[in-house]
């Protein structure tokens, strides 16, 4: 029942912060703190105790919970977890209580139905990395989507409707194309087994012919390349951050990408392991043209929001490599990266949305000089944009370096073209903090430094940063035994279609 009531909370939790706003703005902050807070009570609890778990070869998962749903089409509610999912759920209840602290004096107007939308954003999250029935995956696939909307619609900036219309089109397009790939999949199962299911662990090592398995496969990854985003199908992404609420960014940016990334984990590549295995040159390729892409555009923007979001597309570029890179290091490299990138990301949209609040502007040609007046707020950022760019000791140092051990073994030319993407992101780290916080000073008046409160949530990110930099042990012991089974459940399925 844990994994029914990770989802059950926020889902309840939300109507319940939108009711409570009649009785005045600050109940549906403190009904949402509270759910998230339990959320991830809960989630943190189920990790520590997988640790024991995770070594024992006994059960395919960690944790389970089945119910019947709709049995005559054989959909069932079927929740599990393993050391992949519980990482990134723990990651969701983490973030989520950022996104929350972020907006906490953000937020003014419609306070209560925000915290509705964000508490459902949550629950759809945390149901994409828990359910193992395709039909249901497809289900908090699509309750994720539609409150990500109104984030952007209602309490987005000048061109909010633009933005939200542009996410929605892209990642509805790429869910559509997931939904039919999805039943191809169920009815060749059922044409050769007689039985109609969505359930993962059967549809696993279907047999398929291999032009079949090459669109098929294909569907599963034009959706999860859209949500990842993976160049060329990243263009929603830019607009969609820029005219987020800073809350909303922090969802997208530290949740939401990497539920494309865990769908490719989880269901493309190992539905359709020879299909991605002949697909894995073109997808190599295109997570190196967009780490490159995504750093070129980064250090050319003026925006802060628009920098950040670029800064994204060449970071989760690495986790594309590693994925496809199918071994052991390239994964254990994409899974912490994941992670990392979900602090340092989050963390920078948080110190954007701050900037933003004080000055009124987002653009770094009206900003400079600013150490002085807010030094707090800067050497955080100065913090978030080292981490950003690898250094070592950082979180995202770890998760790069092993994706590029491992993609080296696949890959020579890709991987050094990578590592040239690592040389971009310090110019426009650096930038980033050269152009905001140094030089003439361009604002005039005083300016709010942090307050306390928003000062101990990022003291907490920069601990998990500097924590999983020096000791990333605890992530890579709970997914591996997860990637292990991923990766021999590929292999043997390889065979048989062989």
């Amino acid at each position: 029942m844990i994994l029914v009531w990770l989802i059950v909370i926020p889902l309840l939790a939300g109507p319940a912060a939108w009711l409570s706003e009649r009785r005045g703005r600050a109940w549906p902050r403190w009904i949402a703190g509270a759910a998230l807070g339990l959320d991830l009570l809960i989630a943190a609890v189920a990790w520590a105790g997988t640790r024991h778990d995770a070594a024992t070869p006994a059960g395919r998962w960690l944790a389970e919970w089945t119910a019947a749903w709709i049995p005559r089409w054989g959909i069932t509610v079927h929740l599990a977890m393993d050391g992949i999912s519980v990482v990134l759920v723990v990651l969701t209840g983490f973030l989520g209580l950022m996104a929350l602290v972020a907006s906490w004096t953000e937020i003014r107007e419609r306070v209560g139905f925000f915290h509705f939308n964000l508490l459902w954003v949550i629950a759809g999250t945390v149901g994409v990395f828990l359910a193992v029935d395709l039909f249901l995956f497809f289900v908090f696939w699509e309750v994720m989507l539609i409150p990500m909307y109104f984030l952007i619609n209602i309490w987005g900036h000048e061109h909010k409707t633009y933005a939200a219309l542009k996410f929605f089109l892209f990642t509805q397009a790429g869910s559509l194309l997931m939904l039919i790939a999805i039943l191809g999949l169920v009815f060749v199962h059922a044409r050769q087994t007689g039985t109609l299911t969505f359930d993962y662990a059967a549809l696993l090592g279907t047999p398929v012919s291999p032009e079949t398995s090459k669109w098929l496969m294909l569907g599963f990854f034009a959706a999860f390349a859209v949500k990842l985003p993976a160049f060329p199908v990243h263009s929603w992404l830019p607009d969609a951050h820029t005219e987020a609420p800073t809350g909303g960014s922090v969802l997208l940016a530290g949740l939401l990408l990497k539920t494309g990334a865990y769908g490719l984990l989880r269901f493309a590549i190992p539905l359709f392991p020879e299909a991605s295995d002949a697909f894995a040159p073109v997808a190599i390729a295109l997570a190196v043209i967009g780490i490159l892409y995504g750093a070129v555009l980064a250090f050319a923007q003026h925006d802060l929001k628009r920098l950040v979001a670029y800064s994204s597309i060449s970071h989760l570029g690495f986790v594309l490599l590693g994925l496809y890179a199918w071994n052991r290091l390239a994964l254990q490299g994409a899974v912490m990266q994941m992670v990392a990138h979900g602090v340092s990301t989050g963390a920078l949209f948080m110190l954007v949305g701050a900037l933003q609040q004080r000055l009124h502007t987002r653009d770094m040609r009206r900003m400079g000089g600013l150490w002085a007046a807010v030094p707090r707020l800067a050497a955080i950022a100065l913090f978030f944009a080292i981490a950003s760019l690898g250094l070592p000791g950082l979180a995202n140092f770890v998760g790069e370096f092993l994706v590029l051990m491992g993609s080296y073994q696949v890959t020579v030319l890709g991987t050094a073209l990578a590592m040239v993407g690592i040389v971009a992101a310090t110019i426009y780290a650096l930038a980033l903090v050269q152009r905001t916080f140094h030089g003439p000073i361009r604002t005039p008046g005083p300016i709010p430094d942090l307050p306390a409160p928003a000062t101990a949530a990022f003291a907490v990110m920069i601990a998990v940063q500097v924590w999983l930099g020096v000791y990333p042990q605890p992530v890579l012991s709970t997914v591996e035994p997860a990637l292990d089974r991923l990766q021999a459940s590929t292999a043997s399925a390889r065979m048989v279609q062989r």
